[in-house]
């Protein structure tokens, strides 16, 4: 029986392990991919207070270790359900079965998709969720990235450094990416941007050669070797269902309490219900969901 049991090794979820760690409690993180979450494949992090300019996978590894150095437990394996007897939780996962007094989800999010006709079958054969990944098997190649936002600004200035032209599609008429970033991008000249469009058909013989947007002046063909897609995200709670409340898109219903509509189990990081979803405040919430925790725990004796 555990103390406390955290699913996900993200920002949140291993900041949850540093503060129930030191608060004398037996944690256990439950990971099915790969520490750090999507973090970890940001080429460069600026933001995060006092840690400088590093890779997300260089502030992933400091945090694995901080929190590990600390006595959390880590393993990899897959939740597949939670539920609850008799005052404790069982958690069913791809190797067996744990029970845990306390529960975290710290379960972040997933890449949204473009959900159009053919995506599936070009993952991986010229379209991408994920620049760091894999934009060096496109080196010196013509790429586009779909998106608005930051991530799709980042993965335009990561791109432009390794391929030949990177265009930019947004279905807007302007950016919403950090003004930081938007003046990155102008001072690249090897990115230019189809602005009001839209993704509309994937085209190819076995991968990805073309793909039709539509905008303002009509359809129009785009020759490319890769497809980078930055168009959002969507929590990964659907195992969760019916065990805490989730709202309408799928976050877990939970305030800056970080604790969800079963006692005992709290929600911490992107997954979610919140205004801002930044490693900051994936940090604060796991700071808090831990202690929240703890607290919880110390009630049971």
């Amino acid at each position: 029986m555990r103390d406390l049991v955290i699913i996900g090794a993200g920002m949140a979820g291993l900041t949850s392990a540093i503060y129930a760690v030191r608060a004398g409690k037996d944690v256990l993180v439950l990971e099915k991919s790969s520490i750090g979450g999507q973090i970890s494949t940001c080429p460069k992090v600026e933001n995060f207070p006092a840690a400088g300019t590093l890779s997300g996978m260089e502030l992933s590894d400091k945090l694995f270790d901080q929190a590990t150095g600390f006595g959390a437990e880590v393993d990899f394996c897959e939740v597949e359900r939670a539920e609850q007897k008799d005052g404790y939780f069982t958690l069913s996962t791809d190797s067996g079965t744990i029970d845990t007094k306390t529960l975290i989800l710290a379960t972040g999010v997933t890449h949204r998709k473009l959900g159009i006709a053919g995506e599936e079958d070009y993952e991986g054969n010229g379209l991408s969720y994920c620049a760091i990944c894999d934009g060096a098997f496109f080196k010196g190649g013509r790429v586009a990235v779909v998106g608005g936002g930051n991530a799709a600004a980042q993965a335009a200035l990561y791109l432009s450094g390794i391929c030949e032209k990177v265009t930019l599609i947004h279905r807007r008429d302007t950016l919403r990416a950090e003004e930081a970033l938007q003046k990155a991008l102008k001072t690249k000249r090897n990115i230019d941007y189809r602005l009001s469009c839209t993704v509309q058909k994937l085209l190819g013989d076995g991968k990805l050669e073309n793909v039709v947007l539509d905008g303002k002046d009509g359809e129009q063909t785009l020759p490319l070797d890769a497809l980078f897609v930055c168009v959002g995200q969507s929590p990964a709670n659907e195992r969760f269902a019916g065990f805490v409340e989730l709202d309408e898109k799928g976050y877990i219903v939970a305030s800056e309490d970080c604790k969800t509509s079963r006692a005992g189990v709290f929600a911490a990081g992107d997954c979610r219900t919140k205004r801002i979803r930044q490693l900051t405040t994936a940090a604060a919430d796991g700071a808090v969901a831990a202690l929240a925790a703890c607290d919880h725990l110390d009630s049971l004796c």
